[in-house]
């Protein structure tokens, strides 16, 4: 049974949201102001190739779904072709190859996952979710790729919950951008 991995992109002061600039957010895109070069690269071709699905909230499966779908290369074709756990009460009907959606009842989410594919479930975005899996004990694995900036707004990694201890497992750069790998400490 694979790991359950929460892999983010992050700022300085905790924030992940709309790093690409996609969402139209105030501080949005700035991802795309650092290089994480070759390493950077390789790193999250080898976490998704590594990956039997995603475990995504609606409101960052919306937006991969309306980006992925038309793009092209051996990292589009994994996260088109992949399956796609969606923890929804909302969404009905979705068009994007090999999605299914689970219900609001993230360890229902989470035990179908891994049961149902080989290799790592991997967590992108979806806040909401990895704030309701690290509080559940749910996540296995934090991979941070932490961007030197501070942005000074936006939803943080992990919103309106309490404590949790994290054990530093691996860090290493990513041109610009270093990488920190957690594990929780329970």
């Amino acid at each position: 049974m694979g790991k359950v991995i929460v892999s983010q992109f992050i700022t300085l002061d905790g924030v992940v949201e709309d790093p690409g600039g996609a969402e139209g957010g105030p501080h949005g895109g700035w991802a795309f102001k650092f290089e994480r070069g070759p390493e950077g690269d390789q790193f999250k071709l080898d976490e998704l190739m590594s990956a039997g699905a995603l475990l995504l909230g609606r409101k960052t499966w919306e937006g991969f779904a309306a980006a992925w779908p038309s793009r092209e290369g051996e990292f589009a074709d994994k996260f088109n072709t992949m399956p796609k756990y969606v923890v929804s009460s909302t969404l009905t009907d979705p068009e994007w190859e090999n999605t299914i959606v689970c219900g609001t009842d993230v360890a229902v989410a989470v035990e179908r996952a891994r049961s149902e594919v080989d290799g790592n479930v991997l967590v992108n975005g979806s806040v909401q979710l990895v704030s309701e899996l690290l509080e559940r004990g749910l996540a296995d694995e934090l991979r941070l790729m932490i961007f030197p900036t501070v942005v000074g707004g936006g939803l943080h990694l992990v919103e309106g919950r309490g404590p949790a201890a994290l054990r530093l497992t691996e860090s290493r750069p990513a041109g610009e951008t270093l990488i920190a790998i957690y594990e929780p400490v329970r």
